[in-house]
Order: structure tokens, then C-alpha cells, then sequence
């Protein structure tokens, strides 16, 4: 499978949001990425459910909603109603992760877990064989535009690892500094989705960014 471009709209121009989605629908990515920061799990906060229907409403393509707030599991069936078609949990804020992975399934969604770049990818053991997806963070979560953690090379060979001895249908993506400049070593390294934001929206041209990172080599 070639891999997957999800543009991250934390990193567009609000003020014109709608213009920004066409783009996205316009261009080779394959997801709209869509972060949820509370201001409690992660030291910022970014937008909702209100928010999310109105993406959905002109979204040509899959929405993966990542869940970067505390006490996930009493939110799932609002994001399934508000338009994610992918929803990822992180580990540190699941107490009983094989259930909310059960519940986003139930949900019709697919299922994915986040761990951040302090955890060891080895936490994931237990639960990969239950997700459709792992999102890697290569930066801490909360901000965009940060620096990538060069230590992600060695945890995605590693959870790559785990993937073909646990679960091989799932997919890696990682988020956090993606560009043009690390795509190919990501994917190299066993990443099937990358995630950008600034990257692409802060191009010149993002419809012909999307593509280099869509189109390596």
C-alpha cells in the first residue's frame, strides 16, 4: 500500500477555513487530520464538535479526529455524530484502553491509539492486535510548528516491528514536523501515514506540497 498524506488543519488559516478544506479536497491527500486539544490533557485548546460538522459538511475525504483531552471515553459517540470516520485515544488517557477501542468500533469508526515521545512504543504490545491504526507522536503534543524529535526513527522501526509480528493490517502514522525533508526516511521506516501541518499550509503552494509528500522519491 502506498502510504497516506493527512494534512493537519490545526495549522490553517481559520478565517478562511472553508477555502482551506476545498484545497485539501482538491489535492492527492487522503485525510483531513483534526486535532482536539482540551487545555487540560495538552497545554492548549484547539475546537470541537461545532467545529468538526462544519469540516464534515464539505469534506471530500475521511476524517481522522485525534483526541488530545482527558476522559475520552465520554466523548466517542459526540465525535462519531460530529463526522470522524477515524478516531484515535491517547494511551496515557485511557484507564481501560481495549474498551474504548471496542467502543470507537462499535461506533463505526476506525480505531486508533496515540502514544506520546516519552512512552515506550512497547506500552502498545498488549493492544495492537485490537487497533486499525498507531499515531506516533514525533513531538509533543499541544502545538504546532514544532521541532521533530529525531528519536522517532528508532521507535518507528521498532513499532514497525510489532506491527508485522502482532498485527500487520494495521497502519503507523506519525505526526509532528513531517515535511518534504523526513517524509521518505518516515516512510522508510515503516510510517504509512504522515501527518503535516504547517509544512503544507504554510507553503507556497500547498496543492503541489501535498503531492511531494504524497509522491516520493
Amino acid at each position: 500500500m502506498k502510504h497516506l498524506v493527512a494534512p493537519s488543519l490545526l495549522a490553517a488559516d481559520f478565517l478562511h477555513l472553508g477555502k482551506e478544506v476545498e484545497m485539501v479536497n482538491n489535492s492527492n491527500a487522503d485525510l483531513f487530520h483534526v486535532d482536539v486539544m482540551d487545555g487540560h490533557f495538552v497545554p492548549n485548546i484547539s475546537f470541537g464538535f461545532s467545529i468538526i460538522k462544519q469540516i464534515k459538511s464539505i469534506a471530500k475525504k475521511p476524517l481522522d479526529v485525534h483526541l488530545m483531552i482527558s476522559n475520552p471515553d465520554q466523548y466517542l459517540r459526540d465525535f462519531r455524530e460530529a463526522g470522524a470516520d477515524w478516531l484515535s485515544v491517547h494511551y496515557e488517557t485511557c484507564p481501560h484502553l481495549h474498551r474504548s477501542i471496542q467502543q470507537i468500533k462499535e461506533l463505526n469508526m476506525k480505531a486508533g491509539v496515540v502514544i506520546n515521545p516519552h512512552n515506550n512504543v512497547e506500552l502498545l504490545q498488549g493492544i495492537l492486535p485490537d487497533v486499525d491504526f498507531v499515531l506516533l507522536m514525533s513531538v509533543n503534543p499541544g502545538f504546532g510548528g514544532q521541532a521533530f524529535i529525531e528519536a522517532t526513527y528508532e521507535r518507528l522501526q521498532q513499532l514497525a516491528i510489532m506491527k508485522k509480528n502482532l498485527n500487520p493490517n494495521m497502519l503507523i502514522e506519525v505526526d509532528g514536523g513531517v515535511n518534504q525533508e523526513n517524509a521518505a526516511a518516515l516512510v522508510d521506516a515503516g510510517a504509512d501515514i504522515l501527518v503535516a501541518g504547517s509544512a503544507v499550509f504554510k507553503a507556497s503552494d500547498p496543492v503541489r506540497y501535498i503531492s511531494g509528500l504524497k509522491n516520493l522519491g
